[in-house]
């Protein structure tokens, strides 16, 4: 049993109040966006609205749903996170696997290494980048928005530093003096044992995709095919209008309770899906982290 001081009391008392706190701080601009899109016109004009919808009404929520460009952008940032994680996903299991062995295992892994930290120091930059994108064809698909950040050197690293600290070599011995193949162990063996870290990294990569605004704004020529984000962009930061609603609603409406709206919308699927990751979320980046 361990003996708590006085003075281990006291940091617990006090580490419990900063993190409710902080925890404070990063809830409330969300309840106050939802109590905006909940509220009147005119509360929501004037500036009324606090943490409390003023002159609750729904129709901010009726208009975004019944927004056919609001729904199409949602129904793309879906289809860019779903498709964006299985392929990153799948592509740094792979890498992983093989960057986690050693040296003697793997002849010339270092130079491979070297290739993936490269990537974090340096980039090619916007231009070239989008010479490349266009130049291959993939301007105003959805393939644009996945496929150049689909390998992240970062969430590598964290994986083949998971497969080396928690996968005991001599399971992996075993399978391999029982006839397995590297195939049947990274299957059967890595990918089970590392569901924490795989939980982590997969979570990390879709709210990548999803957060991600710019390079939709850049590789998209046709609005129509804009992600949520990037749509969200246009409306809130450049006040294209033309987007949300039309004249005759505009007269009805306050613009910001539909942003609002759209904007807490936008939030729902993470938060969603966060508390599900959640207990592997601390383990994954702790042993993930772990020095090579």
């Amino acid at each position: 049993m361990i003996y708590k001081t006085k003075g281990y009391k006291i940091f617990t008392v006090f580490n419990y109040i900063f993190l409710a706190f902080l925890a404070i701080i990063c809830i409330l601009p969300l309840i106050h966006i939802l109590a905006v899109s909940l509220s009147g016109s005119a509360a929501a004009s004037g500036n009324m609205v606090s943490l409390w919808p003023v002159d609750f009404t729904w129709d901010a929520y009726d208009k975004t749903i019944g927004n056919d460009n609001f729904i199409r952008s949602l129904l793309i940032a879906i289809q860019r996170t779903v498709l964006g994680t299985i392929i990153s996903m799948g592509l740094l299991l792979c890498a992983a696997y093989g960057l986690s062995k050693y040296d003697e295992e793997f002849k010339g892994r270092k130079w491979y290494m070297w290739f993936f930290v490269f990537t974090m120091l340096f980039n090619g930059g916007i231009v070239p980048t989008y010479i490349i994108v266009t130049g291959l064809g993939l301007g105003d698909t959805l393939w644009a928005l996945v496929l150049p950040t689909a390998i992240n050197a970062f969430n590598l690293i964290l994986l083949l530093n998971f497969f080396r600290t928690s996968v005991p070599k001599s399971l992996e011995e075993s399978a391999f003096i029982d006839g397995a193949g590297h195939f049947t162990i990274f299957l059967k063996i890595y990918l089970p044992i590392s569901i924490p870290a795989i939980a982590t990294v997969s979570l990390f990569t879709m709210v990548f995709h999803w957060n991600q605004w710019f390079d939709g704004l850049i590789y998209m020529t046709n609005e129509r095919n804009y992600p949520l984000q990037t749509f969200l962009q246009s409306i809130v930061v450049r006040k294209d209008l033309s987007n949300v609603t039309d004249a005759e609603e505009l007269k009805n409406m306050s613009q910001r309770t539909v942003e609002s709206a759209q904007i807490f919308i936008s939030a729902l699927p993470m938060l969603i899906v966060y508390p599900f990751i959640q207990k592997y979320f601390v383990k994954g980046i702790v042993l993930g982290a772990e020095k090579e």
